[in-house]
């Protein structure tokens, strides 16, 4: 299995001209080539005197670069970074608290729970979401987290204009799950792609030539993390990719029926995966058509879930795939969060997942040598 990769850093962007609007912390990350907690680490400790363990290069750099862009700190972004008491928020954008410890965020929030007690600091459950998705979430929902010393936030689907504000005022924020495409948010992360190129990787060591993917119809970066791992995998097998390998569902139970599974099975494919989302569409799609279609797994076709099944499924056959180290991740959101409430440079590498044998797997023996 390769490393885990680390988060790219911010790249040098030129300085803006002709503009109105005061500079963020955000854009001097960029101009200097470093994260948006070093940013607010070094114009912190310039103003207010504390240490900072950064070395006085990239300090230096920081301040040119905030002295070029004529930035001036937000006077009510300090006074509420000033005003610290241990208290981390906690904040998802769907229904993420639930009582059934088998729901799947269940150990996220044990992960991020314990680390907080170990680090000293309280939680603060913030609830503007928690009767709807993204949609529901307003701007005063997200300006209530600023009474924490720094927001923790979940969920698949995030309001992005309202984050990146967030982000922007230089308030610690570390979202669970990948989210580079909000420039300057901090965030910590499973490694979906090098755990999904090895569940392709067993299969085709069982002799399958012919797998397809079956995901959500949507741009969520763990799924894209998951297709990326998938088609490598099948790249590096030597087994057919593409857009004929990867079915994108609206909605995988209405669109993924027992005669398309039966006609893809008659064009030779062997093998299905199911990407594993807050929903666990894909595989119930997957696991019931099959059944639906009379085909026995794994003798007829082999079944592979890259994650973990849904809790209302957990009496079914256990399926080939990978475990989401969900509380190695709730603690990790904490130690960055916690080191960017501290002023402390710092980061997270993402975590591996590890590889689950199961049951829904076998050898295609028309294709073993």
């Amino acid at each position: 299995m390769e490393q885990p990769r680390k988060r790219a850093k911010p790249g040098r962007a030129p300085s803006p001209t002709g503009r109105t609007s005061r500079p963020r912390q955000a854009e001097v990350a960029r101009l200097a080539g470093v994260s948006q907690a070093t940013v607010s680490l070094v114009l912190n400790a310039r103003s207010d005197g504390k240490g900072a363990t950064i070395s006085e290069e990239t300090r230096q750099r920081v301040l040119d670069a905030a002295r070029s862009l004529g930035y001036v700190p937000d006077p009510a972004a300090r006074r509420l970074a000033a005003a610290r008491n241990n208290l981390l928020g906690v904040f998802s954008f769907t229904a993420t608290f639930p009582t059934d410890v088998q729901h799947s965020y269940y150990p996220f929030l044990v992960g991020v729970e314990q680390e907080a007690a170990a680090l000293g600091y309280d939680l603060v459950l913030f609830t503007g979401s928690s009767s709807g998705g993204a949609g529901a979430v307003g701007p005063d929902a997200l300006s209530r987290v600023r009474l924490a010393d720094g927001c923790l936030f979940l969920g698949r689907h995030v309001p992005r204009a309202e984050l990146k504000r967030l982000v922007a005022d230089g308030f610690p924020v570390v979202h669970l799950g990948r989210r580079e495409e909000l420039e300057g948010l901090a965030w910590v992360g499973a490694d979906y792609v090098s755990a999904s190129r090895d569940v392709v990787a067993s299969l085709a060591e069982l002799g399958h030539r012919r797998i397809v993917l079956v995901r959500e119809d949507d741009e969520a970066p763990a799924s894209s993390d998951r297709q990326e791992g998938f088609l490598d995998g099948l790249a590096r097998a030597g087994l057919p990719g593409g857009p004929a390998a990867v079915l994108r569902c609206v909605d995988p139970v209405a669109e993924l029926t027992a005669d398309r599974v039966r006609a893809l099975v008659a064009d030779g494919v062997t093998a299905f995966v199911a990407e594993e989302t807050d929903t666990g569409a894909a595989w119930r799609a997957v696991s019931g058509a099959v059944r639906e279609a009379g085909l026995s797994c794994p003798g007829d076709v082999s079944l592979a879930l890259l994650g973990s099944p849904p809790p209302d499924v957990s009496r079914e056959p256990v399926p080939m795939g990978f475990e989401v180290p969900r509380h190695a991740l709730g603690a990790a959101a904490v130690r960055l969060l916690a080191a960017m409430v501290a002023g402390q440079e710092a980061d997270e590498p993402l975590v591996a997942c590890e590889f689950r044998d199961g049951v829904t797997a076998g050898p295609h023996e028309a294709h073993l040598p």
